[in-house]
């Protein structure tokens, strides 16, 4: 892929799961590629994610009765989808833009946009496990939807009949009384489950880490707590990247910030309606009674991941701003949150407590793709709560836009000229 972009440079703001994703692809085509970084390589949102790649994601996050839910919340603190209150008219009509697409039409013109790029995703996954064998713990278990009751249990079974029926994805139903011997790791007595088979595992934060490793390898260049101060623009193009570390000029720049994105539109000269949606885990040593397959259990909006050496719960979608606490409360809702459906304790000691902002758009796809104001700067932002799932695409994609190939995929639904 590599030749006849050597000697063009490219300046990449965020190292990110989707930043890094997008240096190994621009490398890959021949650039010389740096990516900067305003604190430690993924080390946001990229980190302590429960490590789903799951091209059974389809449904938007804008499906009927979301927009019900989440303003409920305003005056529930404890619910696991929170809305904070607070003066913000870029969050308000963020959630207006949202309401207006939480219906059954959206959920299908939405969902198959977003089943190009995870299906793309998987398939170059795939490709980059098999190029350099990451010690990362990827494995394809597939995800498990766990129902504490029938009721649960009934209503997703709706769900997984639209899922088969608009978009061929299938899953296997287990029922209660198998659940214990499919996986020793949950209790007895729960409703059952849906295995999605074609879905994924990692521990993002190995695989970030080998990336970034092999990526310094053949020459790519990471700066950590390298902050952009300003951009320097010229004749409808950026010139440099004004920098803690100095200036930094390319030909090329790509800004994958994620949450961060939106406090830099009006220096892009674009729209980019991004909400942080901030979301929780906590890590625990390894226990011999804990889950084998990754899982969710949709009552309580939990997640929990198995890793070699321990394991991790995960939770929450709150728009709070840019709020740094880690609420002792809500650590706490994920342990109860879990309790009923675990074997292993949820009451022992965190290695890790973490949260991390999502970057939520109203329309649940991501921004990838030219600004409309500045020739050379591209958008890889966006992704909601897909990122990991996303990556391999989204830099695919990039890389592409950015030498001017065909695209793998097409690239209209995600531009960022839709805004």
């Amino acid at each position: 892929m590599t030749g006849q972009n050597d000697g063009q440079s490219v300046v990449i703001v965020g190292a990110g799961t989707i930043g890094i994703s997008c240096a190994h692809y621009l490398s890959k085509m021949g650039l010389k590629v740096t990516v900067i970084d305003r604190g430690k390589l993924a080390a946001a949102c990229s980190h302590g994610n429960c490590g789903y790649i799951c091209p059974s994601h389809v449904p938007p996050l804008t499906e009927p009765g979301a927009f019900s839910v989440a303003f409920k919340s305003l005056f529930n603190p404890q619910a696991p989808f929170r809305v904070k209150p607070r003066i913000s008219p870029a969050m308000w009509n963020w959630m207006w833009q949202f309401a207006k697409r939480c219906n059954h039409q959206q959920v299908l013109t939405v969902g198959k946009h977003l089943q190009a790029i995870l299906d793309a995703s998987m398939d170059e996954y795939r490709d980059i496990m098999k190029e350099h064998a990451f010690d990362s713990e990827w494995a394809e278990n597939g995800l498990l939807y766990v129902m504490r009751t029938k009721r649960a249990m009934d209503a997703f079974a709706k769900s997984d009949k639209m899922l088969t029926e608009e978009f061929g994805v299938t899953a296997t139903r287990i029922e209660g009384d198998q659940l214990p011997n499919f996986d020793p790791g949950l209790k007895p007595g729960l409703a059952g489950a849906f295995h999605y088979t074609g879905d994924a595992s990692v521990r993002p934060d190995r695989l970030n880490q080998q990336w970034v490793e092999s990526l310094q390898g053949s020459g790519v260049q990471f700066l950590e707590d390298c902050e952009l101060s300003s951009i320097e623009k010229e004749g409808g193009r950026i010139r440099a990247l004004v920098t803690t570390e100095g200036k930094l000029e390319a030909d090329h720049f790509v800004f994958a910030m994620g949450a961060w994105s939106t406090r830099w539109s009006q220096e892009l000269q674009c729209r980019i309606p991004i909400e942080p949606g901030k979301g929780y885990s906590l890590t625990m040593a390894r226990a011999d009674s804990q889950p084998k397959y990754p899982m969710l259990f949709p009552e309580h909006k939990v997640g929990v991941s198995p890793f070699e050496n321990g394991w991790r719960l995960g939770s929450m979608m709150e728009f709070a701003g840019y709020d740094e606490t880690i609420g002792d409360s809500r650590i706490q809702q994920l342990r109860d949150s879990a309790r009923p459906y675990l074997v292993a304790s949820v009451d022992g000691e965190a290695e890790e407590k973490w949260f991390g902002w999502r970057p939520m758009t109203w329309d649940s796809l991501p921004i990838i793709g030219p600004t409309k104001n500045l020739h050379n700067a591209f958008l890889a932002t966006g992704h909601n709560m897909l990122g990991l799932s996303l990556a391999p695409s989204t830099g695919r994609l990039i890389a592409e836009l950015v030498t001017g190939n065909q695209t793998h995929i097409d690239a209209t639904p995600y531009s960022p000229s839709r805004f």
